[in-house]
């Protein structure tokens, strides 16, 4: 594979299963704070930095920094224990993908909106944490998560990769793909496994829209590439 030097793909929904488990930590956080949180607006902020989405939904005021921490500390609580309690499974054939651009020479990247010690926790589970891909960013690592494109350009920091032109990013947001779109990179992959459907992906900016993570080597193959 010639022109491709790294895969940044997201992680709940593009190649972790969505089991609803993230959904429903985030609506019991804000629940706790006196919030009611519809579906659409659960669909809205799907792909965004998790601690941002949080703020966005919070009613304005003088406390609203303190109610902040405190649903984003009861989100991350709540999430690791669905996860511990209930487990987590890749989506089929993300690992195989992986393999398959590793063995050419890519370099796979994972980013998310969650925060390292969840990251970490999602790992650890599915076995990830050493040998599957080759970095992953998080959105504390960051001073601005989707729609900007910072943790794309700090994926491509830790392997190196200088040209945009030689990145792809795959994603089951309108966000991820938004980022993607502002990140310049050349391949912007959306894939149908997670929070958005078609129309919505088809509406935002991309190259490809692909079942799952588990068709990106048909990506390369179509275009005779390796």
């Amino acid at each position: 594979m010639t022109d491709v030097d790294l895969v940044v793909c997201d992680l709940a929904g593009t190649t972790i299963e969505d089991t609803g488990h993230v959904a429903a930590a985030f609506t019991a956080a804000l629940e706790a704070c006196g919030v009611a949180v519809t579906r659409e607006q659960l669909v809205r902020v799907r792909g965004a930095s998790k601690r941002d989405a949080i703020r966005a939904l919070l009613p304005a005021g003088p406390n609203l920094d303190r109610d902040a921490d405190q649903a984003y500390r009861d989100f991350c609580a709540g999430l690791s224990e669905r996860f511990r309690r209930e487990g987590i499974s890749p989506v089929p054939g993300a690992t195989d993908a992986f393999d398959w651009l590793r063995a050419r020479g890519v370099r796979v990247a994972l980013n998310t909106g969650f925060d390292r010690d969840i990251t970490r926790i999602i790992l650890e589970t599915l076995g990830w944490s050493a040998g599957v891909v080759d970095t992953v960013v998080c959105g504390d690592d960051v001073p601005l998560g989707r729609p900007a494109p910072f943790m794309i350009f700090r994926a491509m920091e830790r392997p190196v990769v200088v040209d945009v032109h030689r990145v792809a990013t795959v994603g089951d947001t309108a966000l991820d793909l938004q980022a993607g779109h502002h990140a310049g990179v050349r391949w912007n992959i959306g894939v149908l496994s997670g929070a958005h459907g078609r129309a919505t992906l088809e509406a935002a900016p991309h190259t490809h829209l692909l079942p799952s993570v588990a068709s990106l080597p048909d990506v390369w193959r179509e275009s005779d590439v390796g």
